[in-house]
């Protein structure tokens, strides 16, 4: 467990072994004011702002896989989720392969995540899809969920008597979505987000997967920002959400996140800096709380603004939604990237 200056992110270990990078996109009460030139390996593993200082960032590739195949979400909705929130969260999922939207969009987002490559050098894929769902309405693991119990609930969807969600190993991503009533490990006070691969032992497979909850109702100002912020920022001012949800808006971001880092290291023995691989510091990581030209600290970076609802965004997706998602470390460029950026 790593605690970070200007950021919190976690990497949280089960059997003796890391289970996940988590993290929260919002600054701490301390500011960073110092450099990072000397850094120890540990020291860079706990430290994830360095998007302003890349020739000190050493992002490594350690030879393990990366998704070059089709890649297909299976989103497991786990608890009481209405129909337009599902909708939000599908359409940013359907934008990713969606190369018609006009830019800056989703897809070219994702573009920075397809530069990065296996032993072969052959690019992440660009085929993002929407697989098939699965529905836990019932609460059955409960309304407060562990770690283990997250990898349980990918079981009872991949097992399920009726519908079961496909296996897919090659190139298959579960998405665990928690509802505002659900309460799970470390969820606000350290995490926002985690994704590791499921335990044989539990699941009967080797997938990897991802957990993201709404924050709404319970710590959006921690895992929802900038759509709220930490009373302890009384210059800040919260951007009104592009889709009229704080809780799920902040999610398309988190959810982002972790897809980009899956994909880059879907068995956390791929693209990551440190030198230590209990303490990865991911392509996502590097670039925390940042959305636009200029962020850093507490400031997100030059953001665009509908004109019409007046809401923030920094991209564009199917049917006209659009979405505030984070930027990706560019491992070309050596600093955070992204399609709205105005220096391009």
């Amino acid at each position: 467990m790593a605690t970070l200056v200007l950021f919190l992110s976690l990497s949280i270990f089960l059997f003796n072994g890391p289970i996940a990078e988590a993290w929260r996109p919002w600054p701490s009460t301390a500011l960073n004011t110092t450099g990072i030139s000397g850094l120890s390996p540990a020291e860079l593993g706990a430290s994830k702002k360095f998007e302003g200082s890349s020739e000190f960032v050493k992002l490594l590739y350690h030879m393990g896989p990366v998704l070059t195949s089709n890649i297909t979400v299976h989103p497991i909705w786990y608890g009481q989720w209405p129909p337009e929130q599902k909708r939000i969260l599908r359409t940013f999922l359907r934008s990713i392969s969606d190369s018609s939207v006009r830019p800056p969009s989703v897809a070219s987002w994702w573009k920075t995540v397809r530069l990065y490559t296996d032993q072969t050098g052959s690019n992440i894929s660009a085929n993002v899809i929407l697989g098939e769902e699965k529905n836990d309405r019932g609460f059955s693991h409960g309304t407060s969920l562990t770690r283990l119990s997250i990898q349980s609930v990918i079981k009872d969807a991949i097992t399920a008597s009726t519908k079961p969600l496909p296996i897919n190993t090659r190139g298959g991503l579960y998405l665990v979505l928690t509802s505002p009533e659900v309460a799970v490990e470390n969820f606000c006070g350290q995490v926002c987000g985690f994704h590791y691969f499921t335990y044989p032992s539990i699941v009967g497979y080797t997938l990897p997967y991802a957990w993201v909850g709404n924050s709404h109702g319970r710590c959006p100002e921690v895992c929802a920002y900038p759509f709220a912020v930490p009373s302890y920022i009384p210059s800040a001012k919260a951007e009104m959400p592009p889709n009229g949800d704080i809780g799920v808006d902040g999610m398309v971001s988190v959810v982002a996140h972790e897809l980009a880092e899956m994909a880059s290291n879907p068995l956390v023995n791929a693209w990551y800096a440190g030198g230590d691989p209990s303490f990865p510091t991911e392509i996502a990581d590097l670039c925390e709380g940042i959305y636009g030209t200029g962020g850093g600290g507490a400031y997100t970076g030059q953001l665009l603004v509908d004109g019409q609802s007046g809401a923030a965004y920094n991209l564009n997706g199917v049917g006209g939604r659009k979405f505030l998602v984070q930027w990706i470390w560019n491992p070309y460029l050596n600093y955070c990237s992204g399609p709205n950026a105005l220096d391009r």
